[in-house]
């Protein structure tokens, strides 16, 4: 990001209130500036494409869908776009598949504003935020999964480090660049682990990569 240019904010909420008041408490700070405006997740597709935001604050909860799938299509097509959830709840395993599904962060809405200004700040700038309670919850809840398939060693070596890294939460893009891998290998790597594995999600595949082994 550009230590002169604004960072430019897609605000993606079904309620018009809330975007309002969004709105106005974030361009109260000189460095962001909302450059559209989505109710839905279809919207924000289209809008993450016309408008080329450099965050987009999005709920998770939408009318016509969810926002983790807006997710997942918004970086497909705008991968230099960097996705941030503010969201009032979210179950465990929601928190787990936005993050998956390639979120660069993950705030609440009873956060300060300060606290959110920074969180996109943070965001612009590249790193990853997530909410201290929420990642606690999510990590416990990925470490306590009982999820009764068969384990990570039915895997090639190759095969295990890029599901240590989608347990991470890298996206197929990131890991590529890591491995020095093109992005359609990650995602055959990921295909046939899937396969031996018997499962269909990231999600799935994380909480078998982190579950402790039995003693």
């Amino acid at each position: 990001m550009s230590a002169t240019r604004p960072i430019r904010i897609l605000l993606v909420d079904d309620h018009e209130v809330v975007r309002v008041g969004l709105k106005k408490v974030l361009e109260a700070d000189p460095q962001v500036v909302v450059a559209g405006e989505a109710a839905t997740a279809g919207e924000a597709v289209t809008r993450a494409q016309i408008d080329r935001p450099d965050v987009v604050l999005m709920d998770i909860r939408l009318p016509d869908g969810d926002g983790i799938q807006a997710c997942r299509d918004i970086l497909a097509t705008c991968p230099d776009v960097r996705v941030l959830f503010l969201t009032s709840f979210a179950d465990d395993e929601t928190m787990l598949a936005a993050v998956l599904a390639g979120a660069h962060g993950f705030c609440v809405k009873r956060m300060d504003v300060e606290s959110l200004v920074q969180s996109i700040k943070r965001v612009a700038a590249g790193e990853s935020v997530l909410d201290t309670v929420a990642t606690q919850r999510m990590l416990e809840w990925v470490r306590g999964s009982g999820v009764s398939l068969a384990g990570p060693q039915s895997l090639s070596p190759q095969e295990q480090r890029i599901i240590a890294l989608v347990a991470e939460g890298k996206t197929n893009k990131e890991i590529a660049q890591e491995l020095q891998l093109s992005p359609n290998t990650v995602k055959n790597y990921l295909s046939n682990a899937f396969q031996k594995l018997q499962i269909t999600r990231r999600a799935q595949a994380v909480a078998l990569f982190h579950k402790p082994p039995h003693r």
